[in-house]
């Protein structure tokens, strides 16, 4: 997977970033969330209805990602960055 950092001046940690879905993904923009648990966050997404689409992944700078469909259709990513 090739994924690009977004980075803001002084920033900690990246703010967001860019992922090449390489056609695996329609052609529209999905949105993530920084939360503290993707794995919780997850388990309680799907208590309200929301699909998995992608289970937590973690790469090899210690991000984790997971992707989620709500109950209107819409997608969206949740993730959290390594302890610093």
């Amino acid at each position: 997977m090739t994924y690009h950092s977004v980075m803001t001046p002084e920033a900690p940690q990246p703010a967001g970033g860019v992922w090449e879905s390489q056609g695996a993904f329609p052609n529209y923009a999905v949105f993530y969330v920084h939360v503290q648990d993707v794995a919780e966050t997850v388990k309680r997404g799907q208590g309200l209805g929301a699909k998995v689409l992608m289970e937590p992944v973690s790469d090899s700078a210690g991000f984790t990602f997971a992707r989620l469909q709500d109950t209107t259709g819409s997608h969206f990513g949740v993730f959290s960055a390594p302890a610093a």
